[in-house]
């Protein structure tokens, strides 16, 4: 397998070269450039066509929102992944509407992020911990369940009709980790612990029918 090419876009020049060196110390991993802001992304990652590309939020004259729309026409099939010290759900949620594949804080472990690089690889979006927190908790008096995909309801129902997670996957020809990861998502957005409890939550919020 060829290693994960990642590009780096940050301007704060002790974040990037430590990103580097943490990167190259992945055996599966090839870091292969960085940039100081988006318009000097744009000028360097098409030409290096990285897998991922990881990215801050909070950058001067275009921000890293900005810098990714720009960015992924050029860059079709890369991931990008937000990685950032700012706690905030409403950039978080425009993060994740430009099509960030991920989110994660700067004080995150090397080895949390090498999860997340590989876990998007994968075709996976990851949140931080606390970014789902912040986002369920400004989410608080809004309908159960308005936050749901249209893909997380089609799960939901089929949930309530007794589906085990390999039933849904054969079911929608989804693979186990994307069924996984909906289900995960559901749990939270409906402050569920477990599927029994989505379910009951869903029945009585209405958000899915047994007929």
């Amino acid at each position: 397998m060829d290693p994960i090419r990642v590009f780096v876009i940050d301007d704060h020049p002790m974040i990037r070269h430590g990103l580097a060196a943490m990167l190259r110390a992945e055996s599966d991993i090839a870091w292969v450039g960085d940039a100081a802001s988006g318009a000097e992304a744009l000028q360097l990652a098409p030409p290096l066509a990285p897998d991922v590309v990881l990215m801050d939020l909070v950058m001067p004259q275009m921000d890293g929102v900005q810098a990714m729309e720009l960015l992924r026409p050029l860059l079709p099939k890369a991931k990008f992944l937000v990685l950032t010290s700012l706690l905030d759900p409403a950039e978080a949620r425009r993060a994740l509407s430009a099509g960030a594949d991920g989110f994660l804080l700067k004080n995150a472990s090397s080895q949390e992020l090498v999860t997340v690089i590989r876990t998007a690889m994968r075709g996976q979006r990851v949140l931080a911990p606390e970014i789902t927190d912040a986002m369920m908790a400004s989410n608080r008096g809004k309908s159960t369940g308005s936050d749901l995909t249209q893909r997380e309801r089609e799960l939901l129902t089929l949930m309530a009709r007794g589906l085990s997670n390999q039933d849904i996957s054969t079911r929608l020809g989804i693979a186990m980790p994307t069924v996984k990861f909906h289900v995960t998502n559901i749990l939270a957005k409906l402050h569920a612990d477990n599927r029994t409890e989505a379910v009951l939550v869903a029945l009585k919020s209405k958000l899915v029918s047994l007929e």
